[in-house]
């Protein structure tokens, strides 16, 4: 059941940040290994790129990948918010009966590194298809899948396995950092409160301020490693033309060459106006749901 709450709270927040996640892997293919000068701005910003996409493909476009988004936020979310509360609950992110930073951080990062490797197929199936566009408005390598179950079947079929992990190394460090800031974050900054006597008859209230706070510290610390992701996961097979990254370091190496530390900055915007609402709202809606199911276990 925790995992099933876990997976249920990251696919429901998935549906309303998903055209930001459209937006933001946009932003992080454009302009490839070039500098600024370069090439042409498709996109020039998060409510440009949204007119821009919504007239060029039409306004479901801004809903591309929602499948596989949604996919990767139960798998995900499943994974890591279950195992972080069946750590809380057990009492390993404590000492004494308050809350342990270095226990929350190594239970979180675990929890992290544990949902990266389940939810990185789906992750490469909906890069992929959100990055799929009309020429005129194309950036990054294009693949054209006919729905989720298509890009599954496709990849397969000439990536073998080794195409559903692509990028899984900065997957795994990606949602170690971001996990460990975000659960950490959430422990701490609630535990904060309510030593302080914040928010003690409003649970929904205390969640929504902690989450608050996770939203930046997040994106901050996962931007780098979501450019080099969603790089990654969009390149494909040699089998499609060159291979630009070795992998992890390599892209962090060359994107900063090229593009500077703009280029690892690249769609921070829309990545926080993903970041934030879907932390808020998962991260809410998984607290609700786990005082909803304690006070029915209780009772």
């Amino acid at each position: 059941m925790d995992f099933i709450i876990g997976g249920l709270a990251g696919a429901g927040a998935t549906i309303f940040t998903n055209p930001m996640d459209v937006v933001k892997t946009r932003l992080q293919l454009q302009g490839e290994l070039r500098a600024r000068s370069e090439h042409s701005t498709r996109y020039r910003g998060i409510f440009h790129a949204l007119y821009v996409i919504a007239k060029a493909d039409g306004a479901l476009a801004l809903q591309k990948g929602l499948a596989p988004a949604m996919l990767l936020g139960f798998s995900m979310n499943s994974v890591r918010l279950g195992m972080y509360h069946i750590a809380e609950v057990q009492g390993w992110t404590k000492i004494d009966g308050d809350v342990s930073l270095h226990k929350t951080l190594f239970w979180s990062s675990a929890s992290g590194v544990m949902s990266g490797l389940a939810a990185n197929p789906a992750s490469v199936v909906k890069t992929r298809m959100q990055a799929a566009a009309h020429p005129s408005i194309a950036v990054g390598r294009q693949h054209v899948y006919d729905g989720m179950m298509d890009g599954f079947a496709k990849i397969y079929k000439f990536e073998g396995l080794r195409g559903f992990f692509a990028g899984v190394n900065a997957t795994c460090m990606r949602l170690a950092i971001g996990s460990a800031a975000q659960l950490t974050t959430f422990s701490t900054v609630k535990a904060y409160l309510l030593a302080h006597g914040h928010f003690n008859e409003s649970p929904a209230t205390l969640a929504f301020s902690a989450s608050l706070v996770c939203g930046v510290v997040c994106v901050l610390l996962e931007t780098p490693l979501d450019v080099v992701n969603t790089r990654l996961y969009n390149q494909g097979s040699s089998s499609k033309g060159e291979v630009l990254y070795k992998g992890v370091i390599d892209c962090l190496t060359k994107t900063y060459k090229t593009e500077g530390l703009h280029g690892l900055y690249k769609g921070i915007g829309p990545l926080y106006l993903r970041i934030a609402p879907h932390t808020t709202l998962s991260l809410v809606i998984w607290d609700m749901l786990n005082i909803l199911f304690d006070n029915k276990r209780n009772s």
